[in-house]
């Protein structure tokens, strides 16, 4: 099985220099936000939006902190299991695992708000470039989820199950790279294709494009994907991850019924 072998050909660290241990995990992130800010800054361009080169780094300094902050978080609230409230100095031992999408979603919001507001620039605008960007990160973590043989599927008997070293003796769904296809290759040639238009489709089109494909896809892979094993299957059939997802579909369909029958055109700074 092809991708069996290349996961054991796959080491989760990237290189050492002495002390210093670098992973792909780390490398993922940090490919994912330098990628968004370029792919926000060409499309602002391409929009004819005057936004900055300095703005767009402000913004991205800003969400990239308030990511991890909200990421960190989110899997301390939703997947800890009581875990953390016994050991509260591991909340901070972020080098152990544990991000939540679903956490780093609001911090990003909310980071990408404040510094919007600081800065005078478009709240709408800036959530709408953020979509068209975030799939690769997204596509780039869930490699890196690969890479460290984590957050693997059920047991299948496909030509492509993988065999992980902590998933027992067993060939398994390889719900990583469905997911970085899914949630970031395809979801951002969605993306993509939507902001070629000029002018630009209205505010909240991608961002709201960007939450119901997620949610749908995050839903639907669910069902291959084993649950943390803290937390199990809640009421009995229905995973952590589904239960978040729905939300974000119902803010998603929102805001693509409201870009439609109110249409406000994308701007770079308010007044």
């Amino acid at each position: 099985m092809f991708l069996n072998d290349l996961y054991h050909s796959l080491n989760p660290i990237a290189f050492s220099l002495g002390p210093l241990v670098v992973r792909w995990y780390g490398i993922a992130y940090l490919a994912g936000f330098v990628v968004a800010g370029v792919l926000m800054y060409r499309i602002s361009r391409r929009w004819k939006l005057d936004l900055t080169l300095d703005d767009v780094l402000n913004v991205m300094t800003g969400v990239c902190v308030a990511i991890i902050l909200g990421g960190r978080l989110g899997y301390v609230l939703f997947y800890g299991a009581g875990y953390y409230l016994r050991n509260p100095l591991s909340i901070f031992a972020i080098n152990e695992g544990g991000m939540s999408f679903h956490g780093g979603l609001v911090g990003a919001v909310v980071g990408g708000v404040l510094v919007c507001r600081s800065t005078k620039v478009s709240v709408a605008t800036i959530c709408d470039l953020c979509a068209c960007g975030a799939p690769w990160g997204l596509c780039f973590g869930r490699l890196a989820n690969f890479v460290n043989g984590e957050l693997w599927g059920k047991e299948c008997d496909l030509p492509w199950g993988v065999m992980f070293e902590t998933g027992g003796n067993v060939y398994r769904h390889p719900s990583q790279l469905y997911e970085a296809f899914l949630e970031g290759v395809l979801l951002f040639a969605v993306l993509w294709i939507l902001s070629r238009r000029v002018p630009p489709r209205p505010q909240g089109t991608f961002m709201g494009t960007f939450l119901v494909w997620y949610g749908v896809c995050r839903f639907l892979i669910e069902f291959v994907r084993v649950p943390d094993s803290q937390l199990g299957y809640l009421f009995g059939f229905v995973t952590m991850g589904q239960l978040l997802s729905l939300p974000l579909v119902g803010v998603g369909v929102w805001l693509l019924v409201r870009a439609h029958k109110a249409p406000h055109p994308q701007i770079g700074h308010v007044a």
